[in-house]
C-alpha cells in the first residue's frame, strides 16, 4: 500500500513537470497564420525571423483569412500582419468592437483591391479605364468565341463581384481559379499573347513593379453603397460602385499579446510596410522565382536599414 501511495506521488510529480513544461514551451511560441497570397506570407516569414531574435519558437500555420479571427480570438494565432480594407474590414470591425483583438495600427502604405487589366488592353477597348466602356468591349474578354459576355478572373476572395456585375448592369461572367499562382499564369499567358484580360488584382503587388496596367474605374465608392440601394447608378440594387481607391492596411493581434509578449507586442506596433516593400515581397517569388523562405531572407537583406529600428536591442536573445 505504502508504495502504491508513493508510486502515485511520483506519478503526479512527474505529470506536475511535464506540464509545466509545456506550459513554458507554449509560453515560448509565437504562431503566425500564412494566408494565401504572397507578400503576406513572405513577409510573415521575414517578421517570424525577427522575433525569432528574441528567443522565441516561431511556428507557422496555413490558413484561410476566414479561419484566423477565430484563432486569434483564442490565442491560436497571436497576430496578423496584412488586413486589407475591402476583403477584410468587416471581420476586423466585428472582432475590434467585441474585444476579441486588439488594432495593432495602421501602415502607412495605400492600398487598393479592384478588377484590373494589362495596359495594353486600352489599344483594344478604347474608353478604358472608365468602366461603361466594358460592355462596349465585352466580347474582347469571352472565355469563348461568339460568346457576347466577358469573363473576369478571381480567386476565392469575395468582393461582391456578383453583386458589382447585377448592379451595373455588365455584360460578364466570373470565373474563379483555384489559387492566386493559377491567376498569374493566366495573366502571363495573356501578356505574352497580348491577349485582353481582366481579373482581380491588388496593389502594392509584384505586378506594380514588372507588369504596366490599370484598375477599372467604377462608381467611386461610398460607404452607403453597401447598404442604401437609393444610393449610386442603380436605385433597386446596393453595391453599384467600386472598391476604396484609397484603402488602408492594418495589423492586429491577441488580446493577450502585450502582456505575454511585450517585445512581440511592440516590434508589431512599429511595425510599417512601404509600398515596395510589400511589391518585392511578392515579386521575389512570382518574378524572381525563390522559395517564401529565400524571399523572407533577401527581402529582410534588402530592407535591412529600413527596419532595424522596429527591433528593440533589450529584446534580444542573448542565447
Amino acid at each position: 500500500m505504502r508504495f502504491v501511495v508513493k508510486f502515485t506521488n511520483w506519478l503526479f510529480l512527474v505529470c506536475a513537470v511535464l506540464c509545466c513544461a509545456h506550459a513554458n514551451n507554449k509560453q515560448n511560441e509565437i504562431s503566425i497564420p500564412m494566408n494565401n497570397w504572397t507578400s503576406q506570407r513572405v513577409l510573415s516569414y521575414a517578421v517570424g525571423s525577427m522575433i525569432q531574435t528574441y528567443g522565441y519558437n516561431v511556428i507557422y500555420h496555413d490558413m484561410p483569412a476566414s479561419d484566423q479571427w477565430g484563432a486569434m480570438k483564442k490565442g491560436l494565432v497571436h497576430f496578423q500582419i496584412e488586413i486589407w480594407q475591402q476583403s477584410m474590414s468587416g471581420q476586423f470591425n466585428r472582432m475590434i468592437e467585441n474585444n476579441y483583438i486588439v488594432d495593432l495600427g495602421v501602415h502607412d502604405v495605400v492600398v487598393r483591391e479592384e478588377w484590373w487589366y494589362p495596359k495594353y488592353v486600352e489599344e483594344l477597348c478604347p474608353g478604358l479605364p472608365d468602366w461603361q466602356a466594358l460592355n462596349r468591349c465585352a466580347t474582347l474578354f469571352a472565355r469563348k468565341p461568339g460568346s457576347s459576355k466577358g469573363v473576369f478572373y478571381t480567386i476565392d476572395w469575395d468582393y461582391q463581384d456578383a453583386d458589382l456585375i447585377r448592379a451595373l448592369g455588365l455584360h460578364f461572367t466570373i470565373e474563379r481559379l483555384n489559387n492566386e499562382n493559377e491567376l498569374w499564369q493566366l495573366l502571363e499567358q495573356a501578356w505574352e499573347n497580348k491577349t485582353p484580360v481582366l481579373i482581380i488584382n491588388w496593389t502594392p503587388n509584384w505586378t506594380d513593379l514588372y507588369m504596366p496596367g490599370k484598375f477599372v474605374q467604377f462608381p467611386k465608392y461610398s460607404p452607403a453603397c453597401e447598404v442604401d440601394a437609393s444610393w449610386g447608378q442603380n436605385s433597386n440594387l446596393v453595391n453599384d460602385c467600386g472598391n476604396p481607391q484609397k484603402g488602408w492596411l492594418r495589423k492586429a493581434g491577441w488580446t493577450g499579446l502585450q502582456s505575454t509578449y511585450p517585445c512581440v507586442y511592440n516590434l508589431l506596433r512599429k511595425l510599417n510596410f512601404s509600398k515596395n516593400m510589400i511589391a518585392d515581397a511578392s515579386a521575389l517569388v512570382i518574378v524572381d522565382g525563390h522559395s517564401e523562405q529565400e524571399a523572407a531572407k533577401k527581402w529582410l537583406e534588402k530592407y535591412n536599414l529600413d527596419i532595424a529600428h522596429w527591433l528593440e536591442s533589450s529584446c534580444v536573445s542573448k542565447t
